[in-house]
């Protein structure tokens, strides 16, 4: 019979060896104890490539961004005890925004829950409802089956990757001993266990009764961020050439860049429809992917409630805080595109698009005049960081004003560049460390505020020794709530503004991280083309007056919404 720590071991190597079959191909890890039969398992199986991150909540977003990135499950594995709770804020983002992770927490054995034993707490059903699903194991049995552990390893990565992606939890309780005493059990190679995952392609007659409403009638395609398959930025190009319809399309659709034609997106609806663009009445509404993040275009979706809203979900998720959609379409959304194309819809009158088209010129000519490219503010950093950007590269744009800022002013061109986001919670924490994830996968950039930064800074220990240039705007605290009313409040400061007075020249430095600092925009250039020459990972701090940005952006807003 083998001892104890020998079964901890060809168990836990089972179950690795079978999510190596399963197709995973990196796992981030936490130091621990009781995790060590998994940890050694990851470590032995050449297959799957592990990077060690000790804070368990920086250790979720790395895992995040990489997964995000791969578009395939990535295993997470920590210890027992409060390290799993610190993966929950990555585990809610990684929920609300769909993307795959398999978490794999360390337990002690049954019978020490509950009898105060050290390190134990009830990790059963640990992330309740944000997990698509949860498998509590038992202890290690002398008699246990291979076969039983490499098809759980194929379950949970197909649970990762359905129609809806997610996360999902494994809790495996190890007994001491831990490790064998004698002989280590080999490190095994199972066949891979197909799970067949087929297009979901949408009913000919849903296909054919939406074809009816758009035909010949004005509206607009609408396209938040979300994970599009391959093939969609062309797909919804050409329907939108059959339609002749405006598509009015956010950084994280990842239609605004590449070679695909961009002839009828609409990028500076965030200024325009603060004005007499807003006017434009649709009488049908095309939706694809998450609720926008422009307050302007939900103002506008909100305001044509009484238009025909298709909403294309193939997980299958409400996403309609408006509560105005007509027809849920549950399918892929190549599909649907390819389908309404053939449906052959006749195009509204050129008029339509026209309007919106002018109502584009119309703003771009606006900022050129304002000299919105000119000063240090975000709108021009963002402007000059697009142009300098290598093609291929991965953007991952931070929340609160960094989002809305690369929303308002990125533009589109036919450079190839991958834009991501943790927009499905929108939460500032761990931006940094999913961008140290993404850039696992190659050179990556990542645009951040100050406090979202100083919320992460045990991220920048996760960037080392990876392609990752930080570009931090230092604004001196939450910019955002400058714009909401909590600026006119007396605690505002203190409360909500919340200047972080950190020193990133120091921040970087403790983790071996090359700073530079810019205050204006030839500095913020040389300090880019330097970045990218040198590879990172590398800290870019860019300092803007806050006051002078507010005034800056009301300004344009102003001009275009009087113009």
């Amino acid at each position: 019979m083998m001892d104890a720590g020998t079964l901890n071991l060809a168990w836990a190597q089972a179950l690795v060896d079978g999510l190596a079959a399963a197709g995973v191909r990196h796992a981030v890890i936490s130091p621990g104890s009781r995790s060590t039969p998994l940890a050694l398992a990851f470590l032995r199986q050449t297959a799957i490539q592990c990077r060690v991150v000790i804070d368990e909540r920086s250790a979720g977003f790395f895992a995040l961004g990489l997964a995000k990135g791969s578009g395939n499950p990535v295993a997470l594995l920590c210890t027992s005890g409060s390290a799993p709770a610190n993966w929950f804020p990555a585990v809610i983002e990684a929920d609300q925004g769909g993307v795959p992770l398999l978490l794999l927490s360390a337990d002690r054995p049954p019978e020490l829950r509950g009898w105060g034993a050290n390190q134990t707490v009830d990790q059963q059903n640990f992330f309740g409802a944000h997990v698509r699903a949860a498998h509590a194991l038992g202890v290690p049995g002398a008699d246990f089956n291979p076969g039983y552990l490499h098809r759980l390893a194929a379950r949970v990565v197909a649970e990762c990757q359905g129609a809806l992606p997610g996360p999902v939890h494994v809790n495996l309780p190890f007994p001491e001993p831990l490790l064998p005493a004698g002989e280590w059990p080999p490190v095994g190679s199972p066949k891979p266990v197909t799970v067949a995952r087929p297009r979901r392609p949408p009913a000919g007659e849903d296909i054919a009764a939406v074809a009816r409403c758009l035909s010949g009638r004005p509206g607009a395609i609408v396209c938040g961020g979300g994970d599009f398959p391959a093939g969609f930025a062309q797909a919804l190009a050409e329907l939108a050439a059959r339609l002749d319809a405006p598509v009015l399309a956010e950084p994280l659709s990842g239609l605004r860049f590449g070679g695909h034609d961009r002839s009828r997106l609409c990028v500076r609806y965030e200024a325009w429809l603060r004005g007499a663009g807003a006017g434009l009445r649709p009488e049908w509404l095309l939706r694809f992917g998450a609720f926008p993040v422009s307050r302007s275009l939900q103002n506008w979706l909100g305001a044509a409630s009484g238009a025909t809203q298709v909403l294309v979900s193939p997980g299958g998720r409400w996403l309609d805080p408006l509560h105005a959609a007509t027809t849920l379409l549950e399918a892929d959304p190549v599909a649907v595109c390819q389908a309404l194309l053939h449906a052959a819809p006749e195009p509204a009158h050129p008029s339509w698009r026209a309007a919106f088209a002018a109502e584009e010129n119309r703003a771009g000519r606006l900022a050129a005049e304002h000299g919105l490219g000119t000063e240090c503010f975000e709108g021009a950093l963002i402007t000059l960081l697009l142009e300098r950007l290598p093609a291929g590269h991965r953007l991952l744009c931070g929340n609160s004003m960094a989002i809305r800022d690369l929303d308002s002013f990125s533009g589109s061109d036919a450079k190839p560049i991958a834009i991501h986001g943790n927009r499905g919670a929108s939460g500032i924490d761990g931006n940094v460390s999913t961008a140290a994830g993404l850039a696992v996968l190659g050179p990556t950039l990542a645009l951040v505020g100050d406090v979202s930064c100083a919320h992460d800074l045990n991220g920048l220990a996760a960037a080392r020794g990876l392609d990752l240039v930080l570009v931090v705007v230092n604004n001196g605290g939450g910019g955002i709530f400058g714009y909401l009313p909590a600026a006119a409040l007396p605690d505002f400061e203190r409360v909500w503004l919340t200047p972080p007075g950190l020193d990133f020249f120091h921040a970087a430095g403790a983790w071996g991280i090359a700073h530079r600092r810019a205050e204006t925009l030839p500095d913020f250039a040389a300090a880019l083309d330097s970045a990218f020459a040198a590879g990172g990972p590398q800290l870019i701090e860019v300092v803007v007056d806050r006051e002078a940005s507010l005034r800056r952006h009301r300004a344009y807003w102003e001009a275009v919404a009087s113009a």
